[in-house]
């Protein structure tokens, strides 16, 4: 097969394992009341309390108000509660209730399991390779994205 086969069937196959692998998760987080971002969203507000909306935009790669929409059903839900900066109104302070904890701790153990099933059978090697292609092809597209954003603003 050449090289633009497999370049073209390689994109093929990594789409329709994404959607495996989204189709997995969200028969997996199902039953914990919150969507699959959501859970991403509870796990990195665990790791990292104060970071803020814009952090958050930035690390998920969406913008800051689909974060503040996240943050909002999650506060309804009971899985949150924002306070206002005592400084600062723009500023919440986040805090995860008992609730969103037991849905993290659900979470960590649906993704270790996620894991261990989307890498059955690799090698250890096998799997330091794959992050490294993933890096090098997710790095491509940015460079790719950041030169279209360019020519958009001209």
């Amino acid at each position: 097969m050449d090289r633009k086969q497999l370049a073209h069937d390689s994109i093929m196959r990594f789409r329709k394992t994404d959607t495996m692998l989204r189709r997995y998760l969200d028969r997996k987080v199902s039953n914990t009341g919150v969507f699959p971002t959501q859970h991403r969203l509870l796990m990195e507000l665990d790791r990292n309390p104060s970071c803020s909306q814009v952090d958050l935009a930035e690390k998920f790669d969406v913008s800051a108000a689909a974060i503040a929409v996240s943050l909002k059903k999650l506060e309804k839900g009971g899985y949150i509660t924002r306070l206002a900066d005592e400084n600062d109104n723009r500023i919440n302070q986040v805090s995860i209730t008992s609730k969103g904890k037991e849905v993290i701790h659900k979470s960590i153990l649906i993704f270790q399991e996620t894991d261990r099933c989307f890498f059955e059978g690799f090698t250890d090697e096998e799997v330091e390779q794959f992050f490294h292609f993933m890096e090098k092809a997710y790095k491509n597209m940015a460079e790719q994205n950041s030169r279209l954003d360019a020519e958009e603003r001209k």
